[in-house]
């Protein structure tokens, strides 16, 4: 096939949308891609990769802090911003390129435009030029994602109201930020700031922090943010939001009354919505579900030849999660067999905070609410000797179990790297393992790892260390 003709067209190239471009071509497929800005998408231009590159030079400011633990004494210690901007942009970049490479190398055609669905199998790419494309292809996956959400009351300025993208590219440090919404992305940029030097506080209009975490960690992590000088206020509500000489003037209303503050800089980070606008679905009568366009187990719409990955396809929004969809979608669209559906409670899920948050599977409420027998395990960072070596010793693992079965549930870890370890129980739950088989496998020492191992001998009642 030639020309405008594909046996596969992909829209979106960020981390759902290059991967299945690579792995339909791979399985001999006449693959194109179109994006309209930036191959990478929203994950590796404005999202998972500048913001890790941002928390490593904030994570380094952490550890200058407290280098007397180690015997040092450091003289004042200088800070660019700009460099540390710099810096993560850089990395961005260089990634960016490397997906250009390997869409190249495998022989996907690469074009640059805003697409629309025509009809089924068919549409129109119009580049920034003005000139329009029909392209036809048998299968078509949109892999859009979604942006940051907002506020009617809260509307992003990019000056003195940010949205993600504006918190990854200041020009100067603000000395208050507040930071409305606690989920991951919040946190994540509560966190960094925090670390960077800023006066913090993060609300949410929710009872807990990290919403979707274990209510435990999710405690954990705010007491971790209150003692290290950060504010946090839950059962809060944003009004009468003003912007006045530079600073945004706030009413904040919890149980503790109402407060109003000025801070230098406002956040959103309320979450993402998708982007499905102007895509032409109404015409084909898509079917959506709670905005989202609903798919099933294999990514497959209710229109013939369509298909949804990634954030666009429901949440979770996570950049590995819409990868394994772009591989699950595109082999079955190939014809491979034996292939197993997506399965949520398989998908990890990691926050770069300072400690890191981790987990895998069901919470333990969760766990009871399906009517499970569960027993837990709990081990904590301060009892593992890595970690007091490291003078790493917040958080802890927790293991939820089922009692009757030993079927591992749910895997929840606060502390130093974390996100590093959680693929241990990934491991474990997919290959079905069980808490008496994970008790015989042998943990090196001396590691963090160890105190994977401790919290299901804990859940055992046969934790040796504490």
């Amino acid at each position: 096939m030639t020309g405008n003709q594909y046996d596969l067209i992909v829209v979106g190239a960020g981390p759902g949308g290059y991967v299945a471009a690579i792995r339909a071509a791979q399985l001999g497929l006449n693959t194109a891609i179109i994006e309209e800005k930036h191959l990478g998408g929203v994950c590796l231009n404005w999202g998972c990769i500048p913001t890790k590159a941002l928390l490593s030079g904030a994570d380094l400011a952490y550890q200058l802090k407290h280098a007397g633990n180690f015997g040092f004494t450091l003289p004042q210690i200088d800070f660019d911003l700009s460099q540390l901007v710099k810096h993560s942009r850089q990395v961005s970049q260089q990634l960016v390129q490397g997906i250009e490479h390997l869409l190249k190398k495998n022989g996907v055609e690469v074009i640059f435009g805003r697409a629309k669905l025509q009809a089924k199998e068919t549409l129109e790419v119009i580049d920034e030029s003005g000139k329009a494309r029909t392209l036809k292809a048998p299968h078509i996956i949109l892999a859009t994602g979604a942006r940051a959400r907002t506020l009617p009351g809260l509307p992003v300025n990019r000056t003195e109201i940010w949205s993600y993208r504006e918190a990854l590219v200041p020009e100067q440090l603000p000395e208050s930020l507040l930071v409305v919404g606690s989920g991951a992305i919040g946190s994540e940029f509560a966190s960094l700031y925090h670390d960077l030097g800023c006066e913090v506080t993060l609300i949410d209009v929710a009872q807990q922090i990290l919403p979707t975490e274990d209510a435990e960690v999710a405690e954990y992590m705010r007491k971790q943010f209150e003692q290290r000088g950060m504010k946090v206020i839950t059962g809060c509500s944003l009004q009468n939001v003003q912007v006045t000489g530079g600073q945004v003037q706030c009413e904040l209303h919890s149980s503790q009354g109402k407060q109003e503050q000025v801070f230098d800089r406002v956040l959103s980070a309320i979450g993402v919505q998708p982007n499905v606008e102007k895509l032409g679905l109404e015409q084909l009568e898509v079917e959506f579900k709670q905005g989202f366009i609903q798919v099933d187990e294999y990514c497959r719409t209710n229109v013939v030849g369509l298909y949804a990955i990634g954030d666009v396809a429901g949440a979770p929004c996570l950049a590995h999660k819409a990868s394994h969809e772009a591989i699950l979608c595109v082999e079955k669209i190939a014809g491979l067999t034996n292939l197993h559906s997506l399965d949520r409670t398989q998908i990890p899920g990691c926050i770069f905070t300072h400690p890191q948050v981790a987990s895998i599977g069901l919470t333990e409420a969760q766990a009871k609410a399906q009517g499970h027998h569960i027993q837990t395990g709990k081990f904590p960072f301060h009892a593992n000797g890595k970690a007091l070596a490291l003078k790493q010793t917040a958080g802890f693992v927790k293991t939820v179990f089922d009692k009757e079965t030993g079927e591992l549930l749910g895997a929840h870890m606060v502390g130093h790297e974390v996100t590093e370890h959680i693929q241990g129980f990934a491991i474990a739950k997919y290959l079905e393992a069980t808490d008496e088989s994970l008790a015989q496998v042998i943990f090196p020492h001396p590691t963090l790892s160890e105190a994977m191992h401790e919290s299901v001998l804990a859940s055992l009642q046969r934790a040796i260390h504490i």
